[in-house]
């Protein structure tokens, strides 16, 4: 009989256990620790001896912040964890390198024609719709560098490429948690978009969804809303298709930049001005084209009353949001990605099963969203780290790398 392999005792203890050990060697006591976190002494006595359970992702973050470490380290899965979003470490720095290197490329073939480096462009654009994020970041860098020398070789022909190719970069490298970069790639849009409103509308969503990444919902709110008034929302113009998609896309980012700040008022005036010209952009039979619509709205709705602390109202209107007829025409990234969200509002009413329910679901539509997101992997680790973890997503785990696999 085969002697199973020795055990990391490590990353066996429980969590409370890890708690105990990571205060006592940050040189805490139990009452500067439970201060850390606005906690009773009495509360950080019950969880360190596991009488008092761990396992609302809020609280388990808050801990992990006071302790200076990530929640998978605080759960015991850093030693398992998918290194760098999933391997794409060198892609990501790759794409560093692209947004800092302004010498010329050389090369016979070089350069593509703006006729080819946009077809190229729409490739990526697809690619990320389609949450094929490992093919979006393999060509992003090229696409950069390209890109930036068609800027300086066909002066304004190139102008709008170099927009859309720095906000799909900030917006992949969102996804993959790295905010600060995303922020670069985003202002450089901006910067591109040399104050034509429509372009420096398309960077402002990128922007602001950086900016709301490192946390800072109200310049997020100030940006989006900046780059809605250019676009003129008076009631006597009738907007084209695609300002009117722009510009509410650029409403629903306000709005949930505006939750962010806890700003009720503020964020259902957005939300309902983003439904209304939802409505319209409906009607006029564009939506397909552009994934804007009135359930595009209805899932800001949701995550809104998430971002605002009301879990139960975010829950019933992601339930109707994705009964919508709606739903299921939505670009594959945007719906996993709003289940990923709506994961947290489960986790955070104390509803496990719906939360690895919400992410199996985001890994059947597009398996990439939670396979390369450090937050879908805090998700993840959060729920398989409460020991009530089903059969299928303690496999998810275990094929991310967040687990050892199951032994036969």
């Amino acid at each position: 009989m085969s002697v199973p392999p020795p055990r990391d005792n490590r990353r066996e203890l429980p969590i409370g256990r890890r708690i105990a050990q990571l205060r006592t060697r940050r040189g805490m006591n139990q009452q500067v620790f439970a201060d850390r976190v606005g906690r009773s002494k009495s509360w950080v006595d019950k969880v360190e001896r596991g009488v008092r359970r761990l396992d609302r992702l809020p609280m388990i973050e808050a801990v992990a912040a006071a302790l200076g470490v990530t929640p998978a380290v605080l759960l015991g899965r850093s030693a398992r964890r998918a290194p760098a979003a999933g391997g794409t470490a060198a892609a990501v720095e790759a794409v560093r390198e692209a947004l800092a290197d302004h010498d010329a490329p050389a090369g016979r073939d070089w350069p593509p024609t703006v006729t080819e480096l946009d077809r190229q462009l729409r490739y990526a654009e697809t690619a990320y719709r389609h949450a094929h994020h490992r093919q979006t970041l393999r060509v992003l860098p090229g696409l950069l560098t390209a890109t930036r020398h068609a800027h300086r070789t066909a002066s304004t022909l190139a102008d709008p490429l170099l927009v859309r190719v720095h906000r799909l970069a900030a917006q992949t490298l969102v996804k993959l948690g790295d905010p600060h970069l995303a922020w670069l790639a985003a202002d450089r849009a901006m910067t591109a978009a040399a104050g034509d409103p429509r372009r420096a509308g398309h960077a402002a969503v990128a922007l602001a969804q950086a900016l709301r990444a490192l946390d800072r919902p109200r310049l997020a709110l100030l940006v989006a809303t900046a780059a809605v008034r250019p676009l003129d929302l008076a009631p006597h113009r009738e907007l084209p298709a695609d300002d009117l998609a722009l510009t509410g896309t650029l409403l629903v980012e306000a709005a949930i930049a505006a939750a962010t700040c806890g700003d009720t008022t503020t964020c259902q005036e957005y939300a309902d001005r983003a439904h209304h010209l939802a409505v319209t952009h409906e009607a006029r039979g564009h939506h397909d084209d552009d994934g804007f619509a009135p359930v595009t709205v209805d899932l800001a709705r949701a995550l809104a009353a998430a971002r605002l602390g009301d879990h139960p109202t975010a829950v019933a209107l992601h339930h109707l949001a994705t009964r919508d007829n709606g739903w299921p025409g939505l670009p594959a990234e945007h719906r996993a990605a709003h289940l990923i969200d709506m994961a947290r509002a489960h986790l955070d009413t104390g509803d496990h099963p719906a939360a690895g329910r919400a992410l199996l679901t985001a890994d059947r539509i597009a398996p990439a969203e939670v396979r390369l997101q450090p937050v879908a992997h805090t998700l993840l680790t959060t729920l398989v780290g409460t020991g009530r973890t089903p059969a299928d997503l303690t496999r998810l785990a275990a094929t991310i790398g967040l687990t050892r696999p199951p032994r036969d």
